[in-house]
């Protein structure tokens, strides 16, 4: 599996370590809340809520270079609107493995 990294967050900081900072800090502040409110609404099978959260957190896959977990909460938050949650074990992995990094940085 693909690991996440901070090579667009430098990228778009341009050597400006404090914006690299808050960047990573509103990560850090964001992303527990978003996957807990992601695991409630798939518990409970809202499943359009569900892709709702999917959408917004496919965007910080994108952020931390996960290509292939992008392409993955694509494929998902589709399926979801189509009532079809099969990527939720996919999905989680890479949910985690987001958890653990931003706990590492």
């Amino acid at each position: 599996m693909e690991q996440p990294n901070l090579s667009y967050i430098k990228q778009l900081a341009g050597g400006d370590t404090a914006f690299e900072d808050k960047f990573i800090t509103i990560l850090k502040d964001e992303f527990p809340g978003e996957k807990k409110e992601y695991e409630k609404a798939l518990q409970e099978k809202r499943l359009h809520d569900t892709a709702l959260i999917v959408h917004k957190l496919k965007h910080k896959l994108n952020i931390l270079g996960l290509e292939q977990g992008y392409g993955i909460a694509v494929d998902y938050e589709e399926r979801l609107r189509r009532g079809n949650s099969d990527l939720s074990g996919a999905f989680r992995e890479i949910l985690e493995t987001i958890e653990k990094y931003l706990k590492t940085i």
